[in-house]
């Protein structure tokens, strides 16, 4: 207990008037008492179960309205000033969601319709489950991408043509999904075609991607967000966004190639469309020319004056209708052999439950959709939400789009998940609410119900066009580096590594690699860290780097040393190692010098060489020290582990044998914990802990001055 009371005793200095050589070294001692941390483990766990368990009417009440919080602001729905908002806002999206919801299916390895129904289903759901008002829940490429992927992988595993030349119909309702064809991979009876079983896979994924993001909601582990670093995940979409425009080349040029899936996909996919380059189709390519005449400029526009526009311009619409139109009435299919999206019925196909014999070979690849689902998600709603003064649940946020992705895979539905163009679209014309997502949905249920079939003669190439004009946000991220690289190389270094592991050998295991070295980048940064000497600023009690200011001053036989890390095992060699090079001086080759030193007077005195024991070599001398005191500054080191209490008391003990006092000041409540309990201080021992540098090294010098004056 005498060990401890002392560990405790954190030493401050009163300051007196200031002579020429010394100063007052009269200090007093700060008593901070430690608050009693309660023992009683039991008590704890039986006093939160009570709480948890406990079931009130107005914890039920509060319990379901957090579940459903339409339930909260419906209610309070104020018509006259977000109704107008909210109605512009959502046929915007909704008419910009048609085609992109086309173009995303077939990204998906999917038919058109099934990109309409996940875009109506998910925003009803997220309407209903969401915590935001602002995010668009819909289809997102990357994601679109990583289904379309694990679709073509499967469908090939069951012996299926990976890209029929034209989609056949939708099969009939009730097919089973199991019966794969024969053995000599030819398209089964049409009970159930190859559209039917590419279908069945999505949904099995997407059913299995929404249980992951609800356990993540019900487990609370939100926490895995923070390991998708902002940098990471624009990599991510980078390196995914140019995997997806390689993948939209061969409809750009009319090719009917196989989807290239697996580790190096993109290189694949670009030697086979420059070996098949030749059979390019004419057509194709001149309207995807004339689209990316039209479009480009378009967004541009769109951009450069979307603070005058009440609204953008839905020109993607606008070129679908026309595009169309061309095609329908020029024949482009019959005359040119142009790939058409075929035929896209009217209506809702009867719900069907995924298909639970592939949840074994679509759960891994689950995983990874899941988390960037709900890592993008949870991003932008809490980015939005800071932006316009509200609050969002990011485990909430779990659920709704784990429903979001649960329920629409009953209804022929793929994964979704929130996406930063469309929500920038909502916000920008008017959203006040997610009453706009039910407005969104109502515009594609028109089009479910009355227009989907106008679209049979739509080309392929159109929206793949679509497709690769909206990743230019992306893409512009190659425009950025250079700033990026001014402001943090770490920063950019784990950008340019995800980007490159993301588009080179796969999604999946470019996020792996995309986390895992950034982690390392952590580890890095902490076991080299910022290690400088401090100097004083005149006037005050501040110390600074004296590498980074001019005009700083040292104390007399004082050396400040800051660790800008936490101090544990990975860096504790770095810690003694920069320390003795700041200084100057190792205690080890002190030590070894002093006993050369006394091992050559002892010969020379045996000899009758030399009458002088302490005639040493310049540098091998008894006092090579310049200073008495090392306080090192603990206010960037977050906390310790075993080893790096050791290195302290290894510091202090080998500082100490040549005459060095080591202070600590500045040490947080974690750190002089970990001190106390590494019994860092010993019983009767005067090591001090100070609140700042300045205490401490006034202390110091008090302490010399006073000694000398004994002496």
């Amino acid at each position: 207990m005498a060990a401890m009371t002392e560990a405790n005793n954190i030493h401050a200095v009163t300051e007196g008037p200031e002579g020429d050589d010394a100063k007052c070294s009269f200090h007093h001692r700060m008593f901070l008492e430690p608050q009693e941390k309660k023992s009683n483990m039991k008590a704890l766990l039986v006093k939160r179960a009570k709480k948890t368990c406990s079931c009130t009417p107005a914890k039920i009440k509060d319990c379901f309205l957090g579940f459903f919080p339409i339930l909260q602001w419906l209610p309070k729905y104020k018509f006259k000033e977000y109704l107008l908002g909210d109605v512009m806002s959502g046929v915007i999206v909704g008419v910009l969601l048609v085609p992109q919801s086309i173009a995303y299916s077939l990204l998906a390895g999917l038919e058109p319709i099934y990109g309409l129904y996940t875009s109506f289903f998910s925003c009803i759901i997220y309407c209903i489950f969401g915590t935001s008002r602002h995010i668009s829940v819909s289809i997102f490429g990357v994601v679109c991408l990583m289904v379309g992927q694990v679709v073509d992988r499967e469908v090939e595993r069951a012996g299926f043509e990976l890209e029929p030349a034209v989609l056949s119909a939708l099969p009939a309702p009730g097919g089973d999904s199991n019966d794969t064809g024969s053995a000599n991979g030819t398209v089964p009876a049409p009970l159930c075609d190859r559209s039917c079983y590419a279908m069945a896979v999505a949904a099995t994924m997407t059913f299995i991607s929404g249980v992951y993001q609800v356990a993540m909601g019900f487990f609370q582990v939100g926490f895995v967000s923070v390991y998708l670093s902002d940098s990471l995940l624009s990599g991510f979409v980078t390196g995914a966004s140019i995997t997806v425009l390689t993948s939209q080349v061969k409809y750009l040029l009319g090719l009917d190639l196989p989807r290239s899936g697996g580790v190096g996909s993109l290189i694949t996919t670009w030697i086979d469309i420059f070996r098949n380059i030749h059979r390019t189709n004419v057509c194709d390519l001149i309207t995807s020319f004339l689209c990316f005449l039209v479009l480009v400029p378009a967004k541009e526009l769109n951009e450069r004056f979307k603070s005058k526009l009440k609204a953008p311009v839905p020109v993607e619409l606008f070129v679908v209708v026309a595009a169309t139109l061309a095609s329908h009435f020029g024949k482009l299919r019959e005359t040119y052999g142009s790939s058409v999206s075929g035929h896209i019925p009217t209506g809702f196909l009867p719900p069907r439950p995924p298909d639970w014999s592939l949840i074994p070979s679509v759960a891994l690849d689950a995983i990874p959709i899941a988390i960037i689902g709900f890592a993008i998600t949870v991003s932008l709603s809490e980015m939005f939400a800071k932006k316009h003064g509200y609050t969002v649940r990011a485990n909430q946020e779990m659920y709704a789009i784990g429903f979001c992705n649960i329920i629409p895979s009953f209804f022929h539905c793929f994964t979704t998940s929130a996406a930063l163009a469309k929500t920038l679209v909502k916000e920008s014309t008017g959203c006040r609410t997610q009453m706009s997502g039910l407005v969104t949905s109502l515009v594609i249920l028109l089009v479910l119900l009355v227009i989907a079939p106008l679209f049979y003669s739509l080309q392929k190439c159109v929206l793949a066009v679509i497709t690769i004009v909206s990743l230019r946000g992306a893409l512009r991220k190659f425009r950025d580096l250079p700033k990026m690289w001014h402001l943090s190389r770490v920063d950019t270094v784990i950008w340019g590594v995800t980007m490159a592991a993301t588009a080179l050998i796969s999604t999946e295991i470019g996020l792996l690699v995309g986390v895992c070295f950034a982690m390392l980048c952590v580890i890095f940064r902490t076991q080299r860290p910022e290690a400088p000497l401090l100097g004083w600023v005149a006037e005050s009690e501040t110390y600074e780097s004296l590498s980074a200011y001019k005009n700083l001053q040292t104390k007399p036989g004082v050396v400040v040393f800051r660790f800008e890390a936490p101090l544990y095992y990975i860096n504790k060699e770095c810690f003694k190692s920069t320390l003795y090079k700041q200084t100057g001086v190792n205690p080890a080759w002190v030590k070894a010098a002093e006993k050369k030193a006394a091992k050559r007077a002892l010969r020379e005195q045996e000899t009758g060489c030399g009458d002088s024991p302490g005639s040493v070599p310049t540098g091998l001398g008894s006092e090579p020290v310049g200073f008495h005191t090392i306080v090192v500054d603990c206010c960037a080191v977050q906390f310790l582990d075993t080893a790096g209490v050791r290195a302290l008391k290894e510091v202090c003990r080998d500082y100490g044998d040549i005459g060095v006092r080591v202070l600590l000041a500045q040490c947080s409540p974690s750190v002089r914990s970990s001190l106390l309990r590494g019994e860092f201080f010993k019983e009767g021992e005067e090591h001090l802990l100070f609140h700042s540098v300045h205490q401490a090294v006034d202390f110091a010098l008090g302490a010399q001055g006073h000694g000398a004056s004994k002496n």
